[in-house]
């Protein structure tokens, strides 16, 4: 039986997470801002009596290391943590109000991964098998390259594949395996405000489903839905004029002003 520990579990991919590993007999730790959320998840899954809810800022890290430690004590061993917890809002960077935003975005989808992490490298280096150990970070196809308007979500999702590759290195003598998974466009309520067009739009359960044969098979990256992961390998290789001039027009995400 799998110990599973999620950030950003109360809604979206978080949940969908949790749902698709509750269903294999999982023991769960949900770890999300809202505690009435995360226990409607809990009594909404298999065996809701097996499962521990954390109602936790992923920004506070000392409560964050609390949460892991607690969960670790509950199971004794950790076999996959998914540092999911996000936000993406546009932010425009000539806005000087902005800049509190990008603060906040990088804390929360990068900065946060780290602390996520953290607490579970050593339990998992101890471990009969470290090499079934799993440390996944949820980045995205947004971080593969700039996006007009989305300056803090593009940073912060490229950080976080870059410092997973380097984690990955570093723990790879471990047997500890880590997992990036890029999506695309996920039908959630991050996305269901978007007012532009979503190309290979999935459902979010079917994301989940694909995710957790990504971990299960130890990649090192995957982007998810597979056709995104084409485009993703064509913009990289366009030259920076002709990228320039085809996403300089490019809708951008609602800044946090403009959503009031």
């Amino acid at each position: 039986m799998k110990n599973v520990f999620i950030t950003g579990a109360s809604s979206g991919i978080g949940a969908a997470l949790a749902r698709e590993y509750a269903a294999q007999g999982a023991t769960l730790g949900l770890l999300a801002r809202r505690r009435d959320n995360l226990e409607q998840l809990r009594r909404s899954l298999p065996n809701p009596e097996q499962h521990h809810i954390y109602a936790v800022d992923v920004t506070d890290h000392a409560a964050l290391a609390a949460a892991a430690a607690d969960f670790i004590r509950q199971t004794g061993n950790v076999h996959v943590v998914i540092a999911n917890a996000g936000i993406s809002v546009g932010t425009l960077t000539e806005h000087a109000g902005d800049l509190a935003v990008f603060e906040r975005v990088v804390q929360t989808n990068l900065t946060a991964t780290v602390a996520t992490f953290a607490p579970f490298i050593q339990t998992m280096k101890n471990d009969a098998q470290p090499d079934a150990c799993r440390l996944v970070g949820i980045a995205s196809v947004a971080g593969i390259r700039g996006l007009p308007g989305a300056e803090a979500y593009s940073a912060s999702k490229a950080a976080v594949i870059s410092y997973c590759e380097s984690l990955r290195v570093e723990l790879k003598k471990s047997g500890i395996r880590v997992v990036t998974i890029a999506p695309g466009y996920i039908d959630t309520p991050m996305t269901q405000i978007n007012t532009y067009r979503m190309p290979f739009l999935m459902p979010v359960q079917k994301f989940a489903a694909k995710a957790v044969q990504t971990i299960d098979a130890g990649c090192s990256y995957r982007v998810i839905p597979w056709q995104m992961g084409v485009v993703a390998k064509g913009l990289r290789l366009l030259p920076n004029a002709l990228y320039d001039a085809v996403f300089s027009r490019a809708p951008h995400k609602a800044r946090a002003d403009d959503q009031h």
